[in-house]
């Protein structure tokens, strides 16, 4: 697993909500520690949406402007970061709009995963890569929220507005697929 998603799983949900309230008050230097722990699965997200990088990094620094403007009315539920990609959602959706595109479960067109730099080689990203490409949008998002940020099911089914067993299936077809890839 990357630092970048050690580092997520091991920031407690006590310590996301703290920088959250801290920016709040006006404070903006802990929003560079909320970056470093939320940034890839956030970039992540986006990128299993749009499926372009660009936008992605785009919705990236518009999430981060939008906890700041946004962090004041944040009411803390213990799920900081399902607020957070929340967020990332809507924004990749709008972009989506913006653009003219729609979001399809049937959408072939080719982005990318990209995994952090610390955590594979540039053969192995290719790789996962291609086989994420194969993997239709809700899988693709169901396995990178659960791989890269962490999130058990049952938070994804929430944060994807999706039933649990929509979820639970999704992601075993999902591996299912990935293993006959790379066999």
């Amino acid at each position: 697993m990357s630092t970048a998603a050690n580092a997520v799983s091991q920031a407690d949900n006590k310590t996301l909500d703290a920088l959250i309230a801290a920016i709040a008050e006006g404070n903006m230097d802990p929003l560079e520690e909320l970056y470093r722990l939320t940034a890839t699965p956030v970039h992540s997200f986006a990128l299993s949406i749009l499926r372009s990088r660009h936008d992605a990094e785009d919705v990236l620094h518009d999430c981060y402007l939008s906890i700041v403007r946004s962090a004041g009315s944040y009411r803390s539920h213990g799920k900081p970061m399902a607020w957070i990609l929340t967020i990332a959602r809507n924004l990749s959706l709008s972009k989506l709009r913006e653009s003219g595109r729609e979001f399809s479960l049937d959408d072939e067109n080719t982005g990318g995963y990209e995994a952090p730099s610390d955590a594979v080689d540039i053969e192995e990203k290719m790789l996962l890569e291609a086989c994420l490409n194969q993997l239709g949008d809700q899988e693709r998002q169901i396995v990178t929220l659960h791989l890269t940020a962490g999130f058990k099911h049952r938070e994804i089914a929430s944060l994807l507005e999706l039933p649990l067993s929509t979820v639970l299936s999704k992601y075993h077809r999902a591996l299912k697929k990935l293993r006959a890839m790379v066999a």
